[in-house]
């Protein structure tokens, strides 16, 4: 059995061991772990499925690429198979990574995971400068700026500039941004969007901030920054930082956890349309994805938060960094899959020019209109190309 996936970092070894773990169970099919560079993938997929021939008995993508993936015919569902395995049920995973594979009323896609852009922080600066910040486990702008204002003096660096699709999208959603009104065309030029970029440039100037040039990660490392956000797939290269430090929720507007946003995303597993696919085989498929439900505790120590919910139950998890955003209802709900059809297309664009804002490069007016139009034009090319 042939399964694809986008593992080739130090997360390609967890899932190696996983699938090496599930092969000693004497599988009838026994799984053939083929990792490659997710850009490479993502390539290649479309062409062997066009094609008819090599198409993977299995694959894992990313959550946000099933819409388009379903919409051109590709996918097949699994609900007919879903019968001999009732554990596999919305109850039993995180709700926004299950969700996600549910379209038209049909389950195209199932969770391995649910992976987030939270915060580091560095403990005793946070003592330091902001003593009070994370007695409601969260930590607002309004608290990071005050604790930057207050560090500036020690040439301690308040906040790391880090990733600008996640940062952006998650104070996004918190002012009430929408990434479409009607499910095609984007909406990112509005009051929203502005007001995004505004907190962050204002943070900018205010010299709070790591600066352009400046690397955030080797800051937070060498104890000269307090907060760092970053995915929870980073754990093994904060690791090396010499002090203490934690796992919070992203920066937030507010200190209700209700009105919180994590942005997230999930690996999902998928089964393209293939000819050679016969009953046994995806009898074995459904026999395996059934088997990583409750044998996950290796994915989390790459880091990873598992979709599936028997892991709460794992000791060592539960002392994992990544855990909280798992551990009550509440901390789930913060959990964000920006599940756009057009969202690689925001994604490119936002990496592309948010920063030249932030930096004060471009003004956000411009910025804004940009990354309209820019991605606007890239979903016309591509409606027109489907008529």
């Amino acid at each position: 059995m042939f399964f694809w996936n986008p593992f080739t970092g130090p997360d390609g070894k967890n899932m190696q061991a996983m699938v090496d773990q599930y092969n000693k169970t004497n599988p009838k099919y026994k799984v053939k772990n083929i990792s490659m560079k997710e850009g490479d993938m993502y390539t290649k997929i479309p062409t062997v499925v066009n094609s008819g021939k090599n198409i993977p008995d299995l694959n894992i993508v990313h959550a946000e690429r099933i819409k388009q993936y379903k919409d051109n015919n590709m996918l097949i569902s699994y609900d007919k198979y879903l019968g001999d395995y009732p554990e596999i049920k919305a109850s039993n995973y995180v709700t926004e990574a299950w969700n996600i594979g549910d379209l038209d009323g049909k389950r195209y896609s199932l969770p391995l995971d649910i992976h987030t852009f939270q915060m580091y922080y560095n403990k005793d600066l946070v003592k330091k400068y902001a003593p009070k910040a994370l007695d409601d486990n969260i930590v607002t702008f309004d608290e990071i700026q005050a604790a930057g204002e207050a560090a500036k003096k020690d040439k301690i660096t308040g906040l790391g500039v880090t990733w600008f699709k996640p940062n952006f999208l998650s104070l996004y959603a918190q002012y009430g941004g929408k990434l479409t009104k009607n499910g095609t065309d984007v909406t990112l030029d509005n009051a929203d969007g502005k007001k995004t970029l505004e907190k962050y440039v204002a943070m900018y100037k205010s010299g709070i901030t790591s600066r352009d040039g400046q690397d955030p990660a080797q800051l937070f490392q060498s104890g000269k920054e307090i907060f760092y956000p970053e995915g929870i797939w980073m754990q093994n290269q904060v690791k090396a930082a010499k002090f203490e430090w934690g796992m919070i929720n992203a920066p937030q507007l507010s200190s209700d956890l209700s009105k919180a946003v994590n942005w997230s995303s999930s690996h999902q597993f998928v089964m393209f349309k293939s000819k050679d696919r016969d009953a046994a085989k995806t009898k074995a498929i459904m026999k395996f994805i059934a088997w990583v439900r409750t044998h996950s505790q290796e994915w989390a120590k790459s880091g990873q938060n598992p979709a599936s919910l028997a892991i709460k139950d794992d000791a060592a998890y539960k002392k994992m960094g990544q855990s909280f955003l798992i551990n009550t209802p509440e901390e789930q709900a913060t959990m964000k899959i920006f599940d756009y059809k057009y969202n690689g297309f925001v994604a490119d664009s936002l990496d592309k020019h948010v920063g030249d804002a932030i930096f004060g490069k471009v003004s956000i007016e411009k910025t804004l209109q940009t990354m309209q139009k820019e991605v606007q034009g890239k979903i016309d090319k591509d409606q027109a190309n489907k008529k």
